[in-house]
């Protein structure tokens, strides 16, 4: 790995055009720095409202909740749900519904193959049916018993018979008896998500001189590509931003507005990843201006992305100036060693592994 880390370090830094930068200088969030209490609050009694009227028909042990790289969608009054894993690409598609239970597990499947594409037009949180209208989320990735993309409500039915017909298993739950179909994305199922975003992300590239490979990097650690995530920590859509920090920090430090975004432009996919760049672009050239190194930059960067940058200076030292004077007498390769061995947080060591594992396979086409 550290091989691969010193390679990539070499051409990090090349073909960007260069984002306007400001002299001002800005102090950096506190590592550690609580969120809103309120965001946090309205976010976890979503959650927990959602369970209670779930938890009623699938019981604790079968009740599955949303997460950065999960969807679920509950309907029917909460007895039927459809469960998407965007790591794995399957979708899983249930009823525990004891009244016409497979007109139920049909209607929910044509709901969610059709699932539109701009997240703002699904409830996550209630049992509404999904409003289908434009080009479907999943055109692409999802194919018929023919192999045909399903695009259409007439396909998306016909598709949700024959899964109904012929792949059909169930299984008994504690509330009773469930019934579901497994649905298959094709194997390059994230390559089409990622194509849906491509002008979005070479347009913020451009915006604010972050690579390309970094910014898909990032959106595949954070959600792989699920524009619908949700995480408890209150952070909303691809690039998994948190309104009442990074999303402040953009809209006063680089759109000079005030406020934050709300979760509805946040959901939506071109917002979310400017946003997303642009809390990049402030942590590369505001926050972590001082660090002399370019390769050790990217690396800081990227691990203050997930836990701030008070948390990344914390890992050479308490007091935050000795610390930056101690990251910079690190060479690259220790400075990476540092925050993939000492940061004070587990999932932030990971985190940088992650993107720059992630970012190697992006730059060399694997991905």
């Amino acid at each position: 790995m550290r091989k691969a880390v010193l390679l990539l370090c070499t051409a990090l830094f090349t073909g960007c055009t260069i984002a306007p930068e400001s002299n001002d200088i800005v102090t950096p969030p506190i590592a550690g720095q609580p969120l809103s209490d309120a965001n946090k609050k309205a976010i976890a009694t979503l959650f927990s409202l959602l369970a209670k009227e779930a938890k009623k028909h699938w019981g604790d042990d079968d009740y599955v909740e949303s997460s950065k790289h999960r969807y679920v969608k509950y309907l029917d009054g909460y007895q039927t749900r459809a469960h998407i894993d965007f790591d794995a690409g399957k979708i899983y598609v249930s009823t525990v519904s004891q009244h016409q239970p497979m007109e139920k597990l049909h209607k929910a499947i044509v709901q969610t193959v059709l699932m539109p594409a701009d997240p703002k037009d699904v409830e996550q949180f209630s049992d509404k049916d999904v409003k289908l209208s434009g080009k479907p989320f999943f055109m692409g990735q999802i194919v018929d018993q023919e192999g045909k993309s399903i695009e259409w409500e007439w396909r998306a039915n016909r598709f949700a018979g024959y899964m109904i017909n012929n792949k059909l298993q169930s299984k008994p739950i504690k509330q009773g008896k469930a019934y579901y179909v497994q649905i298959d994305m094709v194997k390059d199922h994230l390559e089409q998500r990622e194509y849906q975003y491509a002008s979005m992300v070479r347009d913020a590239s451009k915006r604010y001189d972050i690579p390309e490979d970094l910014i898909y990097a990032v959106i595949k650690t954070e959600s792989s590509f699920n524009p619908y995530a949700v995480s408890h920590a209150g952070a909303y859509g691809l690039m998994q931003v948190i309104p009442k920090t990074a999303g402040a920090d953009v809209f006063n430090l680089v759109k000079k507005k005030p406020g934050m975004p709300t979760k509805e432009y946040l959901f939506d996919p071109a917002s979310n990843i400017d946003t997303g760049t642009a809390y990049l672009h402030i942590l590369k050239t505001r926050y972590l201006r001082e660090v002399t190194n370019p390769s050790s930059r990217h690396f800081s960067m990227i691990s203050a992305y997930n836990s701030g940058t008070g948390g990344v200076l914390s890992t050479f030292h308490t007091d935050r100036k000795k610390a930056m004077v101690m990251l910079n007498q690190k060479s690259p390769t220790q400075v990476y060693d540092a925050l993939t061995t000492e940061h004070p947080k587990g999932e932030a060591r990971r985190y940088l592994q992650k993107v720059l594992y992630f970012q190697k396979d992006f730059t060399q086409g694997k991905i």
